[in-house]
């Protein structure tokens, strides 16, 4: 069995689908009413790692934890680790799109080499022992809007064109 380190419901929903075809049992740290620990690291890896640990630490199982997020070149890389913090409290995607349009807008970012962006998604497995197996990816795309698609969630209407 392998804890999945969210307490994200989407997460949790794709991080199960990835996972399905292997056979591999899992259980959600907030199924588990496991700590949410205090994401204080300077990158989506080091985030990834705090999340996968204090998870694996506390249930004494391996844990499987994930960082990710839009990084936008003409806003200096924002929101970058802070993609779900400028969606406010509740969430609202739609909110920080908004405000990402509206932040390009004021810089004047209208074609596709000033609307650069790219997701980044970093993944850690942890043992309760310490030991961590760390992944990063990356797709390149361009900030689009209006946003499109209905799949997914968080930003994934906003970018990658």
């Amino acid at each position: 069995m392998v804890v999945i380190a969210t307490h994200n419901q989407g997460k949790l929903r794709e991080m199960r689908e990835l996972l399905a075809p292997y056979g591999i049992e899992t259980q959600s740290a907030a199924e588990m009413s496991l700590h949410e620990p205090k994401e204080t690291g300077k990158t989506f890896a080091a985030n990834a790692r705090i999340k996968a640990l204090a998870a694996a630490r506390a249930s004494e199982k391996p844990a499987f934890a994930d960082d990710s997020g839009l990084v936008i070149d003409a806003l200096g890389g924002e929101p970058g680790i802070h993609s779900a913090r400028w969606a406010g409290p509740d969430k609202d995607f739609r909110a920080a799109m908004n405000r990402i349009q509206s932040l390009l807008v004021e810089r004047g970012a209208k074609t596709a080499e000033q609307r650069r962006a790219h997701f980044i998604a970093a993944l850690c497995v942890a043992w309760p022992d310490g030991h961590v197996e760390e992944f990063e990816g990356r797709v390149d795309g361009v900030a689009v809007w209006p946003p499109r698609g209905t799949k997914g969630f968080g930003y994934d209407p906003h970018s990658v064109k």
